[in-house]
C-alpha cells in the first residue's frame, strides 16, 4: 500500500544518530552535514518505488553534494519480515551502485522513529542550521520511473536551500512504501 509524506514542518531540527554504513564506518548527523545542509533519505533494497529512481537519486546526490549538501541514506525496514533490506544485502547493492553516499542502517528504527518517516522513499532536506526546508517527493515518478524531462523537484529544492537557506513553499509530498515496522514486543 503506498503512503505519503506529511507537509513540510519548517525549522524542525534533525535528531541526531549514530548507525553503521555498509561501508564498515559508524555514521552520525554531524559526519553526514554538509556547509550548505543535509539531506538525509529513508530509502530500503526492495522497494519499487526506490528502485525506480534510484539512478535518480544517486544523479541529484553527487550534484547536489557539489553544492555542499551532505547526503546519507538509510534503510529502517524489518530485515526479518523483508530480508532484502537486511545489512548485508545492503553493502551488496551499496558496491553494485557504486552510491555516492553513506547507506545507513537503523535496525532498532529509532532513527526512523525520531524523524517520522512513513515511507521510501522520504526525503528530509535541511538548511545548514539543521533546520528542516523541505520533505517532498524526487519528481513525480512513481512506481516506474517518470520520463527524463520531469521537474526535479528534490534537487530543486535542495539547490534552493544551498542558496538561499530557505526551501520552497510549495511542496509536493512524496509516496511510496511504508516503513515496515517490527511487531512491538
Amino acid at each position: 500500500m503506498a503512503v505519503s509524506t506529511p507537509i513540510c514542518d519548517f525549522g524542525w531540527k534533525a535528531p541526531d544518530f549514530a548507525l553503521p554504513g555498509t561501508d564498515g564506518k559508524t555514521w552520525t548527523r554531524e559526519d553526514v552535514r554538509g556547509p550548505k545542509g543535509t539531506l538525509i533519505m529513508f530509502i530500503c533494497n526492495h522497494c519499487p518505488y526506490v528502485i525506480a529512481v534510484r539512478d535518480r537519486i544517486i544523479r541529484d546526490a553527487k550534484e547536489l553534494q557539489a553544492m555542499g549538501i551532505g547526503v546519507a541514506a538509510i534503510s529502517s525496514n524489518d530485515a526479518d519480515a523483508y530480508p532484502e533490506d537486511s545489512f548485508d544485502r545492503m553493502k551488496e547493492v551499496a558496491r553494485e551502485l557504486d552510491l555516492p553516499f553513506p547507506y545507513l542502517y537503523d535496525e532498532d528504527q529509532s532513527v526512523a522513529k525520531a524523524y517520522d518517516a512513513v515511507c521510501t522513499p522520504d526525503f528530509f532536506g535541511f538548511d545548514a542550521g539543521l533546520g528542516l526546508q523541505y520533505r517532498g517527493r524526487l519528481d513525480a515518478s512513481r512506481k516506474q520511473a517518470g520520463p527524463p524531462d520531469l521537474r526535479r523537484d528534490l534537487f530543486e529544492a535542495m539547490k534552493q536551500v544551498a542558496e538561499t537557506g530557505h526551501g520552497p513553499q510549495e511542496q509536493i509530498p512524496s509516496m511510496g512504501c511504508s516503513i515496515k515496522w517490527k511487531d512491538a514486543a
